[in-house]
C-alpha cells in the first residue's frame, strides 16, 4: 500500500535520508517496513527564526496495514485515482480540416503543443518571434544598445514572457495537472528538486534549454514550428474558422511574405502582451471583454536584508535565498501586493514597442545577484479606464508606458529613485511618482510602513524604486465557453493572453485542457 505522511520536520541541517526514520517512528513500524519512499514537497518554517526547520510530506510504501483516520497527517494514497486524473481523453472522431493550429509559444502554447503532439495530432505551431537562439541576440543587443525589435525582445519569441523572467513555476491553484506540467519540465532538464520544492523555479539560464528540449520533443512527435510567423488575420465562415492568414518575417527581405493556412482548429494562446492581434481578433469578431489588471513598480533591497528579515541574521547564507509574499488594503479603497518576487535577481526593461517602458524581475537559477526585487503593485478597475471599449485597458497600459519611458530619459532606462524619495515625495522621486496614476503612487506609498511591520527594514532609505509594471496580466478576457471554445467556432483561446492564467504554470495547464478539448471531440490528424 502507498501512503502520504504530512508535516515531517527536520533540523535545517539535517539530510533528507532520515526520513524514512522520522516515518516510522511517527507510525510506530519498522524502518525496514518502508518498502520505499519519495518527497512529495519540502518547505521551510521560519516562524520560529533563529530556529529555521524544513518540512516535508513524503509517499512511501509497507506492507503494514495503517489506519489513516488515527493520524491526520496520513492518507491512503489512490494511485489509480491519481493517474486518472490527469490521463488525457480518448480520441474524438470528429474531423479535422488541416492541422491543429497553436498560435503563440509561450507556456500556453507549448504545453497545448505537446498534449496534441503526444496524442498523435502532429500540430503546427505559429510564433510570431524567433527561436531562442536569435531571440537571445536580440535581447542582449537590447540591453547593451537599447535598439529594440518589437518582435524579438523579453516578451516574444519561443518561450514566452516566462522566460525572461525567474521561471518560478509554483501556483497558487490547486489543480491535478500541476504533477504532469512539473514532470514535463523536469523530463526537460529543469531539475529534479522542482517536483517537490513548495517554491519551485528554474530560472531564466536553465529555462532557455529547458524550452528548446520541449520543443524538439514536439517536432520529433510530428509537430512544426514556424518561427518569425506572425498571426495577421482569421478567416471564418459563416462563424466558423476555416483557415488563418499569417506573415512570415525574413529578416534578410525588405518585404514580409503573407500565406494561408487552412484549418478548422487553433488553439489561441498569444499570450498578454499581443496588443495588435487582440485588435484583429476584436474586429474579427470574437466576444471580449475588459478585464482588471495591476499597475506599479519594482522595488530592490540587498537580497541580506530579506534573508535576515525571513530567516534571522544568524541564518543569512546558510538557506536558499530568502522570498516574501505580502499584501495591504490601502484606505483609498486600493489592493497593494507583491508580484512575481525574484530572490537573487536584477530588474529588467521588457519593452515590446518603440517609446514605451515597462519592467519586470528576471534571476537566473542560483538566484546569486545578492538583489532581491519584487513588483509591489495596486490593483487597476476597469472603471479606471475611462471607457467602454474592451480594448480601453490596453490603452491606459500604453499611456504610462509612454510617460515611463520619457520620465527615464527616453532611451529605455526606467525612472529611478530611492525609497527615501518614494516616501517622502521628494522630488528627485518624480519620475517614478509621475509614472504612475496617482491612486497607485499613494496606495504604494501607504503600504511599504505596513510591509516593514513584517519584513524588517523594509522601508530602508536607501532601497530602490523603478517604474513602471504594467504587465501583470492581461487587460482582456476572451470570452469561450464549458467546451473552451469562443464564439467562432473551432477557436480555443487559452492561457494569459486570453485572461484564464496567471503564471508560467496555471498557463500550461490551461493549455493542457485546451488541447484535451480538441482532443476529445477530433480524431488524429
Amino acid at each position: 500500500m502507498k501512503y502520504r505522511l504530512a508535516q515531517i520536520k527536520t533540523e535545517m541541517n539535517e539530510p533528507m535520508e532520515i526520513i524514512p526514520g522520522i516515518i516510522a517512528k511517527t507510525l510506530h513500524i519498522k524502518e525496514s517496513d518502508i518498502k520505499d519512499w519519495e518527497i512529495r514537497r519540502r518547505s521551510i518554517d521560519s516562524r520560529k527564526k533563529p530556529h529555521i526547520q524544513f518540512v516535508y510530506t513524503a509517499d512511501f510504501v509497507t506492507d503494514k496495514k495503517l489506519n489513516a483516520k488515527k493520524n491526520r497527517d496520513l492518507m491512503l494514497v489512490d494511485e489509480e485515482a491519481e493517474a486518472a486524473s490527469v490521463r488525457a481523453p480518448e480520441p474524438g472522431d470528429e474531423k479535422m480540416s488541416g492541422r491543429p493550429v497553436v498560435v503563440g509559444m509561450g507556456p500556453a502554447g507549448l504545453f497545448a503543443a505537446l498534449e496534441l503532439a503526444k496524442a498523435g495530432y502532429r500540430p503546427l505551431v505559429l510564433e510570431r518571434g524567433p527561436a531562442m537562439p536569435g531571440r537571445i541576440e536580440a535581447v542582449e543587443r537590447f540591453r547593451k544598445e537599447r535598439v529594440l525589435d518589437p518582435e524579438a525582445n523579453m516578451l516574444f519569441g519561443e518561450g514566452g514572457a516566462g522566460t525572461f523572467s525567474d521561471g518560478k513555476i509554483g501556483t497558487g491553484i490547486k489543480d491535478s495537472l500541476i504533477r504532469l506540467v512539473l514532470t514535463e519540465f523536469r523530463d526537460a532538464g529543469a531539475g529534479e528538486d522542482i517536483m517537490y520544492l513548495a517554491k519551485p523555479h528554474i530560472g531564466t539560464d536553465v529555462l532557455r534549454e529547458v524550452i528548446v528540449n520541449m520543443r524538439k520533443r514536439i517536432e520529433s512527435l510530428g509537430g512544426e514550428i514556424l518561427f518569425d510567423t506572425k498571426l495577421e488575420s482569421l478567416i471564418i465562415e459563416d462563424g466558423n474558422l476555416s483557415g488563418l492568414r499569417v506573415i512570415q518575417h525574413d529578416p534578410s527581405k525588405s518585404d514580409q511574405e503573407s500565406i494561408i493556412i487552412e484549418t478548422n482548429v487553433l488553439i489561441l494562446a498569444i499570450g498578454h502582451s499581443a496588443r495588435d492581434t487582440f485588435a484583429m481578433i476584436r474586429s474579427a469578431g470574437l466576444n471580449m471583454e475588459q478585464k482588471p489588471f495591476s499597475i506599479g513598480v519594482r522595488m530592490e533591497h540587498p537580497q541580506a536584508l530579506i534573508d535576515a528579515a525571513q530567516y534571522g541574521e544568524e541564518n543569512v547564507g546558510k538557506l536558499p535565498p530568502a522570498d516574501y509574499k505580502i499584501n495591504y488594503k490601502a484606505s483609498n479603497g486600493r489592493g497593494v501586493y507583491s508580484f512575481c518576487m525574484c530572490p537573487g535577481g536584477e530588474v529588467v526593461v521588457c519593452s515590446t514597442a518603440e517609446g514605451e517602458l515597462c519592467v519586470n524581475g528576471m534571476s537566473n537559477r542560483k538566484r546569486d545577484s545578492g538583489v532581491a526585487n519584487s513588483g509591489i503593485l495596486c490593483d487597476v478597475r476597469t472603471e479606471d479606464f475611462g471607457s467602454d471599449d474592451v480594448l480601453e485597458g490596453v490603452r491606459f497600459q500604453e499611456k504610462y508606458e509612454r510617460l515611463a519611458f520619457k520620465n527615464g530619459g527616453g532611451n529605455y532606462d526606467p525612472p529611478t529613485c530611492t525609497m527615501d524619495g518614494f516616501l517622502s515625495e521628494d522630488k528627485s522621486a518624480d519620475p517614478v511618482i509621475d509614472s504612475l496614476p496617482a491612486f497607485a503612487s499613494e496606495a504604494i506609498r501607504e503600504a511599504v510602513p505596513a510591509f516593514a511591520r513584517k519584513i524588517k527594514k523594509y522601508d530602508s532609505p536607501g532601497a530602490v524604486v523603478k517604474a513602471v509594471e504594467t504587465r501583470s496580466s492581461s487587460p482582456v478576457r476572451i470570452l469561450r465557453d464549458e467546451h473552451g471554445e469562443s464564439n467562432i467556432k473551432g477557436i480555443y483561446p487559452a492561457g494569459e493572453g486570453a485572461g484564464y492564467a496567471g503564471g508560467i504554470t496555471s498557463a500550461a495547464i490551461d493549455g493542457i485542457r485546451a488541447a484535451r478539448h480538441i482532443i476529445e471531440r477530433y480524431s488524429p490528424f
